[in-house]
């Protein structure tokens, strides 16, 4: 069973930036490859991001590609949103979540975190 608490989310200008975090516990988080994913009010959720289990691969849609940064670090058990030149469209609750399997932008995580709203101004 894996635990996962993001943090991070807030109310920022566009232009600007917020970097999310995501801690987990539970099991060994090098064993789980990480997504974020996000929900706008009225939509369906969609996949942002993904790292493999090293980190040494990354994956991202198309919409935030050289705007966000996924990363993690393993000593900690934390993965890392770094989301910069934020747009108001990337308003949304961000979720991450965690499986063993790398499956990029696939929903089917077997592990999902509670979520953290970030709201981006116009």
């Amino acid at each position: 069973q894996v635990q996962l608490v993001e943090s991070g989310g807030g109310l920022v200008q566009a232009g600007g930036s917020l970097r999310l975090s995501c801690a987990a516990s539970g099991d060994t988080f090098s064993d789980y490859a990480m997504g974020w994913f996000r929900q706008a009010p009225g939509k369906e959720r969609e996949f942002v991001a993904a790292i493999s289990w090293s980190g040494h691969s990354t994956y991202y849609r198309d919409s935030v590609k050289g705007r966000f940064t996924i990363s993690r670090d393993n000593a900690k058990n934390t993965v890392y949103l770094q989301m910069n030149s934020l747009k108001p469209q990337d308003t949304a609750v961000y979720y991450c979540a965690a499986d063993r399997r790398q499956l990029l932008r696939s929903p089917e995580y077997k592990y999902w975190g509670q979520g953290t709203q970030v709201t981006v101004s116009s």
